[in-house]
């Protein structure tokens, strides 16, 4: 078995969000690992704003994955393995980022973000996890998703349910796209070769794409046709082929 890759998943869900994709690597021989984010999965509950900055999300990173070995993050788990290659370059093998983003460079932007984020938090406790999924899943970004099959959209469903409230409201708080330094001008630093695959009904973060392998120095890009935000959901063959070519160095 070929070590790691090392999964970050998104927002709202959990290490075992990643089951299929994980079997999928282990049958490609690899032997990945998956970790719970702060107050996601078995850290469902957890409120201490201590465990929500990226300080203490990226020690719970290194924790875990085996130095010089691949790193894979999903939407808000590639925001923050961005972060980790950036503080940890010598640790990386690979890194793949699927539907993720450095950030905001503008100031402005970054403050209007994490107003917004503050007021979702602010409905998330108020109104309860069922009420907000129910918004979570309306978004645009993930309009492709309607695609799947009755009983994959039931158990998405269920995964983020699964969710605590203050949880999530802390996570946005504490790992929100506003909160977080931009990393644009820092791509540059980033040499280690990396795998940005992102879908092609998911035009705004396929632009993000674009642009991210243009300032990264050893990248590229892979567009799933038929596919949304979340790829490796979507599109499961199409994201295993892809990832595991790459992580064998072809």
């Amino acid at each position: 078995m070929v070590s790691g890759p090392t999964l970050l998943h998104g927002f709202t869900g959990s290490a075992a969000e990643w089951g299929d994709a994980l079997e999928g690597l282990r049958a490609a021989g690899f032997s990945p690992a998956a970790l719970d984010l702060p107050g996601h999965g078995a850290r469902r509950g957890e409120e201490d704003d201590a465990a929500f900055t990226l300080d203490a999300t990226l020690s719970s990173v290194e924790a875990v994955h085996q130095p010089g070995g691949p790193l894979l993050g999903y939407s808000m788990g590639g925001r923050l393995a961005l972060h980790f290659a950036c503080r940890n370059p010598d640790r990386i093998s690979r890194l793949v980022l699927e539907s993720a983003s450095p950030g905001l460079t503008r100031e402005e932007d970054r403050s209007d973000r994490r107003r917004a984020d503050a007021r979702l938090a602010d409905r998330i406790i108020k109104s309860g996890v069922a009420s907000f999924v129910d918004e979570w899943q309306s978004l645009e970004l993930f309009e492709s998703q309607k695609r799947l099959t009755a009983t994959e959209r039931a158990r998405v469903r269920a995964g983020r349910l699964a969710n605590d409230a203050a949880s999530l409201a802390a996570a946005l708080r504490g790992l929100g796209t506003g909160t977080l330094p931009s990393l644009w001008e820092r791509l540059h630093e980033i040499s280690t070769p990396t795998l940005i695959i992102v879908g092609e009904l998911d035009p705004k973060f396929t632009e993000i794409g674009v642009r991210m392998v243009q300032d990264l120095p050893d990248a590229r890009l892979a567009v799933v046709p038929g596919s949304g935000h979340n790829v490796h959901l979507e599109k499961p063959a199409e994201w295993r082929e892809t990832v595991a070519t790459f992580l064998r160095g072809a």
